[in-house]
C-alpha cells in the first residue's frame, strides 16, 4: 500500500464522520472531517510527516520552520518537523495561538520561530482557508516569510484557491474527492 493510500485509509477510518454537520463557516455539510485523531496516531505523525516533507521538498521551499495555528496543525508540525530530521537542514516547529497571551512574553507564537525566519504554514483542514490566513498573517506580522501552506486535506470549498490569490501556494496530501467525500448538492 502507498502512502497515498495509507493516509486516505487512515483518515476514512479515524477522522472522517458522515451525518449532518455544521461547519465554522456556518454551511452545513453532509461530512466532518476532525484529522486530529489520525495525526495524533503513531502511523499518522509517520506518515504525514514523511508525506508533507516530501511535499516541501518536492516544492523547492527551504524553510527553517513550520507551523500554524494552534491545535490542528500542532501534530502536524511535529510530524515534519521530525521528519525533516537528517536533511540538510532540518526544520523547527512553532505553534501560533489563537489569541497572544497577556501574561509572560505576551507571544502570539511558541516554539522555534524568530524574525526573518523562512516557514512554512500547516493545516489540517483546508475549507474557507481562514486557520492558515490567520496564522500567515501573525507570521508576517513577527516578521516572518511565508513560503507556503500545507494542508492534510484540502476539502474543495474555494479555501485553497483564496490563499493561493493571497499569494500563499498551497500543498495539500489529500482531498474530499480523494477520500471519496460529496457534499449534497
Amino acid at each position: 500500500m502507498t502512502d497515498d493510500e495509507s493516509l486516505r485509509r487512515l483518515l476514512l477510518e479515524r477522522s472522517v464522520r458522515r451525518g449532518d454537520y455544521v461547519l465554522a463557516s456556518g454551511r452545513r455539510s453532509a461530512f466532518y472531517i476532525d484529522c486530529r485523531p489520525a495525526t495524533m496516531s503513531a502511523e499518522g505523525m509517520v506518515l504525514i510527516g514523511r508525506m508533507g516533507w516530501a511535499a516541501i521538498c518536492r516544492a523547492g521551499w527551504k524553510p527553517t520552520a513550520v507551523g500554524g495555528l494552534t491545535m490542528g496543525a500542532d501534530p502536524v508540525s511535529y510530524a515534519i518537523a521530525s521528519a525533516s530530521f537528517g536533511g540538510s537542514p532540518p526544520v523547527d516547529a512553532f505553534s501560533v495561538r489563537k489569541e497572544a497571551k497577556e501574561h509572560g512574553t505576551g507571544r502570539a507564537i511558541e516554539g522555534n520561530f524568530k524574525s526573518g525566519d523562512r516557514v512554512v504554514i500547516i493545516e489540517d483542514v483546508i475549507t474557507s482557508g481562514d486557520s492558515a490566513r490567520k496564522a500567515a498573517e501573525v507570521v508576517r506580522e513577527a516578521g516572518g516569510q511565508v513560503l507556503g501552506i500545507v494542508a492534510v486535506v484540502d476539502r474543495e470549498e474555494g479555501g485553497a484557491a483564496a490563499l493561493q490569490t493571497s499569494g500563499w501556494p498551497v500543498l495539500a496530501l489529500t482531498t474530499a474527492s480523494a477520500l471519496g467525500l460529496r457534499d449534497r448538492p
